[in-house]
């Protein structure tokens, strides 16, 4: 069993992307359904202390999560995904909209293009995001609302979630 597990996060300026790759020491299908089924979704995509809340999820092809990441005071930040592709257990993408709880999306800032890919290194399954934006303004605007740190926080609550489905 390995105890290192890596975690790398870059931002290629030239493309406008924000790239994580993150190895997780749990099966292809725990790690699939903590990505794809909201009820396991809603226990680590948010960094503490906010929570993760669903309204509606259709993983689907042209389906929509909503969701909002609650506060500790009861304050909710809206976004929606939409699903543009899904290959099972291997990539989905989806579009990630900031928006009001009625799905209307925020003025000025636009969507980002989520690219996720599954894959299995012996007992490992590694997991492989290309996070694209329009300009390296919106790059950078999404690293200063404190991304990076959300992101590693909540990677972290997946992997104590995945930790207990062994």
């Amino acid at each position: 069993m390995k105890s290192d597990l890596t975690m790398n996060f870059s931002i290629d300026k030239e493309n406008k992307t924000v790239n994580v790759t993150r190895e997780f020491n749990a099966s292809l299908s725990n790690v699939w359904s903590a990505w794809t089924e909201p009820e396991i979704l809603d226990q680590w995509w948010a960094p503490a202390p906010f929570k993760s809340k669903t309204k509606r999820m259709e993983f689907k092809e042209g389906g929509r999560r909503l969701y909002a990441m609650v506060g500790p005071e009861g304050e909710e930040r809206w976004s929606f995904f939409e699903y543009t592709s899904i290959s099972p257990k291997t990539n989905f993408k989806h579009t990630s909209t900031f928006c009001d709880a009625d799905e209307n999306p925020i003025p000025n800032f636009g969507s980002s293009l989520w690219d996720i890919t599954f894959s299995e290194e012996g007992e490992l399954t590694v997991v492989e995001i290309v996070i694209k934006r329009d300009s390296l303004e919106e790059i950078e605007q999404l690293i200063a609302m404190g991304f990076k740190d959300g992101f590693t926080s909540a990677l972290k609550s997946l992997e104590k979630i995945l930790e207990t489905k062994k």
